[in-house]
């Protein structure tokens, strides 16, 4: 049965969109083989078939399912067998917790990274990247970067919750990572993937679990 997940690309092979990262971490722990579908920001006749225009999009054999959440559950609840992607008795309450926060912060990441991630681009979408973001912003994609020192500051006092939960555990699902580490690490890939900016100081605990991840889910 084939499995394909459509995902955001930028210029050449760059993937890079936080849910899909999401995505793809919740099949790798599930055990799922897949194939990806490069998707632009223009492409939207490669997803149409969804009844929507955003990736993620699942194709798992007959069955489409989009949106990053709507797929973890339909993962979680479709292959019960395979490694939860919610463990324990409240996981899935946890993990919603946990993508609503971190959606809350994609603002200051935004703003740390949103002209690299323009500079990222295949050329034909960059018309269509400036003009949306300029317009969800309120202003050119070079001035709001310009302030981002300012973005980062309240990004790492955001995270201020999260370093005291690692005092308790490795991963925020505890000994070993699950969809909620997922989410959180999604969007710093995008970040890390987009720009050399840093986020986080080499000796944040954000940054030791980042590299944490990174290792048990064989991420290069």
């Amino acid at each position: 049965m084939a499995r394909i997940l459509y995902e955001l690309c930028g210029d050449g092979d760059l993937r890079f969109s936080p849910y899909c990262w999401r995505t793809h971490l919740a099949l790798r722990h599930k055990g799922l083989d897949y194939e990806t579908e490069p998707v632009r920001f223009t492409d939207k006749d490669k997803i149409a078939f969804s009844g929507q225009g955003r990736v993620p999009v699942l194709k798992d054999g007959d069955t489409v399912i989009n949106d990053s959440w709507v797929i973890a559950e339909y993962l979680e609840d479709t292959y019960p067998d395979a490694p939860a992607l919610f463990p324990g008795a409240r996981g899935r309450q946890y993990a919603k917790m946990t993508q609503d926060w971190m959606n809350a912060l994609h603002r200051e990441i935004i703003g740390c990274i949103i002209f690299d991630i323009y500079n990222c681009l295949d050329p034909v979408d960059c018309d269509y990247f400036r003009a949306t973001r300029e317009d969800m912003l309120g202003g050119k994609l070079e001035d709001v970067q310009a302030a981002r020192g300012d973005s980062r500051e309240r990004l790492r006092g955001g995270f201020a919750s999260m370093r005291a939960h690692l005092m308790d555990g490795p991963f925020i699902c505890g000994d070993a990572p699950a969809y909620c580490d997922f989410i959180v690490f999604g969007s710093l890939r995008w970040a890390e993937l987009c720009s050399d900016y840093p986020l986080f100081d080499p000796d944040d605990s954000i940054a030791a679990w980042y590299g944490r991840v990174k290792d048990a889910m064989d991420v290069t």
